[in-house]
């Protein structure tokens, strides 16, 4: 899948000035509460997206942009320790891991599409997009850290989460019906018991 298509069809409506202003920096614009808001409700959409892929198909299997296999080699390049199950906001924020993240960011500036975009990221892989449990970072970090989370198999935590939900909710159908189903065979078995002791009573009494 491209960066540019599937997670990219939720916010296919916004309004076109809306999104051009996102295109640009974010630090362009100060405090301006709209664009804040703006910002939070497009990073949002992309988080809503990303989770359900995720929950709905083997992560291992995802492609989230053209260059996933540059990406990841990029990454773990450069980045061979960190961990990437639970995040340390600290590796992606404080001054010094701001020094390291930005050349590996603008390598991408001409590859990835919109790759400075401001991005929900999670910090546990094996939760959801909480109040508690996000940061905002640019786009090209978060494909970083979800492609390696799902090629290393970290984001399958979700994927087996959700399908043993659906496995439960199956099973419950299924008994459900399964005792429906012997519930009426008993009472076809009664009415034919019924039945054969009134033919045995009448021949009895002729």
């Amino acid at each position: 899948m491209e960066d540019t298509s599937g997670m990219d069809e939720a916010v296919s409506g916004e309004v076109v000035s809306v999104a051009h202003a996102l295109s640009l920096p974010a630090e362009s614009y100060g405090n301006d509460p709209d664009i804040e808001m703006a910002w939070a409700m497009r990073a949002m959409q992309h988080a809503e997206v990303y989770y359900k892929l995720i929950s709905s198909v083997d992560p291992q299997f995802l492609k989230l942009t053209k260059v996933d296999d540059q990406i990841y080699s990029e990454f773990r390049e450069h980045f061979e320790k960190l961990k990437i199950d639970v995040l340390d906001p600290e590796e992606l924020k404080s001054e010094l891991a701001k020094e390291k993240w930005r050349p590996f960011c603008l390598k991408f500036g001409g590859i990835v599409e919109d790759y400075n975009y401001g991005t929900l990221l999670r910090l546990d892989c094996s939760q959801g997009y909480t109040e508690e449990n996000t940061i905002f970072a640019p786009r090209i970090q978060f494909f970083a850290i979800e492609i390696a989370r799902n090629r290393e198999g970290y984001n399958k935590a979700v994927y087996i989460r959700d399908h043993d939900k659906e496995g439960v909710k199956t099973g419950g159908e299924e008994e459900g019906k399964k005792g429906a189903d012997s519930e009426e065979e008993d009472k076809v078995e009664k009415r034919a018991q019924s039945r054969g002791e009134e033919g045995v009573t009448r021949e009895e009494e002729k």
